[in-house]
């Protein structure tokens, strides 16, 4: 691989290079020794992309604590005291028997200094953010944070506070009056989706698992926004076992055409990476190849239509070791515009690393799954190509379905046609 810069990782940028927001205190956020959501997974992932080279030259900007009045952005003020009194409240670890605020929950048990460890996350984003306002970057990126699915005054599905919806509500008082979010988590975006559900200077995009078969069992294509706001809710709902040439198909269906009609100033991207085929959690079956096009194409959306804002975070993702770090290594080296190769070999130190901890995994020994990233694009209603294979054909007819269903719902109130494939 050719890096651009040979300098120190720790050496002041010049304004407008990209971000890259990191901090050990992010691995503070561990819910327990057992939970799916491991951080683990982040620091193995920074250890991939120091190894491989990628962070040469780059300055890691230390995230900020959110302060409680950031929090109250968009949480409300019982629950952040909630969170605070948590750990003194309930036992540690504790599933309790009367869930408060969703805390004590067997998905969000209590852990030592929760607030302080989630204050974080959530500063990491603004941080990211405010160094895209101030100009100082085009891009940021915070493989922290991607808590969407926190609400108001609910911690939810790992997720305490909701740093991408605080962020957006920074930037909505700090110059910016078209924000575009688009999450392509296994999981949808709920969390974001309800706090800007009415607001019709955010349009909220959510490529996600079909509602029907996963939860949060929210995100039906005929979920299009509220009031002033109708048509900023984009949801593309994909049935389990959709990989990466029809998942690609369907995002490049819907997407930019939405977006481009919305005409943001910035995309915040949620990366969550537990589309892939081995995650435990979700029946998707991208591989780390099609994780890449699609951080790719989103950065591509922004260089299109907001002059290349971007701000990207990280989410769910439960391939610890196998998935996690190769695809966000693959995030960042988009945000930093060194993209990867993906026959890239994977550094013998990092093998070894994770052999010590982890001895029984088979560890991948390249940036690649041998993904087919070569979708075919959507031609339209009735315009599916036939190959002949039943089941391949069928796949495809299924993946139209949801193509057709979204753009029917949300493409009419942006003045486009959704059966014209150019629009």
């Amino acid at each position: 691989m050719t890096l651009q810069s040979s300098s120190s990782s720790t050496s002041q940028s010049p304004p407008g290079q990209p971000a890259l927001v990191w901090s050990a205190d992010y691995l503070n956020y561990r819910w327990s020794d057992d939970h799916p959501m491991n951080p683990t997974r982040l620091a193995l992932t920074m250890d991939l992309a120091r190894g491989i080279g990628l962070l040469e030259g780059t300055e890691l900007l230390p995230p900020e604590v959110a302060s409680d009045s950031e929090l109250l952005r968009v949480h409300t003020p019982g629950y952040v005291e909630a969170v605070k009194r948590a750990p003194r409240d309930l036992p540690l670890g504790s599933r309790a028997s009367e869930v408060l605020h969703g805390l004590g929950s067997e998905d969000n048990p209590v852990f030592p200094d929760m607030h302080e460890a989630s204050a974080v996350i959530a500063g990491g984003t603004l941080t990211a953010a405010r160094a895209i306002a101030s100009g100082r970057s085009r891009r940021a990126v915070s493989i922290g944070g991607g808590m969407h699915h926190a609400m108001a005054d609910w911690a939810s599905g790992f997720c305490v506070y909701n740093d991408a919806a605080i962020a957006i509500s920074w930037l909505l008082d700090n110059g910016y009056d078209r924000i575009a979010y688009i999450d392509v988590d296994a999981h949808h975006g709920d969390g974001v989706q309800a706090a800007f559900l009415a607001d019709p200077r955010v349009m909220t995009v959510s490529v996600h698992q079909h509602p029907a078969t996963l939860w949060p069992n929210t995100g039906w294509s005929t979920e299009v926004g509220a009031d002033a706001a109708e048509g900023t809710s984009v949801n593309v709902p994909v049935l389990p076992g959709t990989g990466d040439r029809l998942w690609l198909r369907a995002f490049h269906a819907v997407v930019p055409g939405a977006v481009a009609a919305f005409k943001p100033q910035i995309i915040i991207s949620q990366c969550g990476v537990d589309s892939h085929r081995e995650d435990p959690l979700a029946d998707l079956g991208l591989t780390v190849d099609g994780q890449r096009a699609a951080f790719r194409a989103m950065r591509d959306l922004a260089d299109q239509v907001c002059e290349g804002r971007w701000l990207a975070v990280g989410g769910g993702g439960y391939g610890l070791v196998r998935v996690v770090p190769r695809a966000w290594t693959h995030l960042i080296a988009a945000v930093l515009d060194r993209d990867l190769d993906p026959t890239t070999s994977i550094p013998d130190e990092w093998h070894e690393k994770v052999r010590l901890a982890a001895p029984s995994i088979d560890l991948p020994s390249t940036m690649s799954d041998d993904g087919d990233v070569d979708y075919p694009p959507w031609d339209g209603p009735g315009g599916s190509p036939e190959s002949g294979v039943e089941h391949v054909d069928r796949a495809i007819q299924r993946i139209d379905t949801a193509i057709v269903a979204t753009r029917r719902a949300v493409y009419p109130l942006w003045g486009l046609d959704p059966e014209d494939p150019r629009d």
